[in-house]
């Protein structure tokens, strides 16, 4: 599967910011998908996670309450709703994908097996 991150840009804090992660390929509703980010010197932080029905999900303790995970198996594509946007948010977004993930790797980087190119969501204050 091959993943397109869209729709980072510029906001302002308290803003709002919406993502877009479209997968190619077969079996979109299979895969269980994530959303990590990087800020410039920072390691990769968790953002959040959805499996693959979209039961179930998952966040990183800094968004919880202010992001929201969806998807929509039908058009391939899952979504991050960013709210109450801090300038701490400000990092490269990018979506991953796993066809294998399990609840205990979730928050994990290296368990997903692909990888979008990531997209600049930049918060100024």
């Amino acid at each position: 599967v091959q993943l397109q991150a869209s729709g980072g840009g510029l906001a302002q804090a308290g803003g709002s910011l919406r993502l877009s992660c479209t997968a190619s390929g077969r079996d979109f509703s299979r895969y269980s998908m994530a959303w990590f980010r990087q800020a410039p010197g920072k390691e990769r932080e968790f953002v959040s996670a959805i499996r693959s029905s979209g039961g179930y999900t998952y966040y990183g303790d800094s968004v919880k309450g202010r992001f929201t995970i969806s998807r929509d198996n039908a058009k391939n594509t899952m979504f991050l709703q960013m709210n109450s946007l801090k300038p701490e948010d400000t990092a490269v977004y990018f979506c991953a994908a796993s066809r294998t993930l399990i609840l205990s790797q979730v928050r994990n980087g290296d368990s997903y097996n692909y990888w979008g190119q990531g997209t600049q969501v930049t918060v100024s204050s």
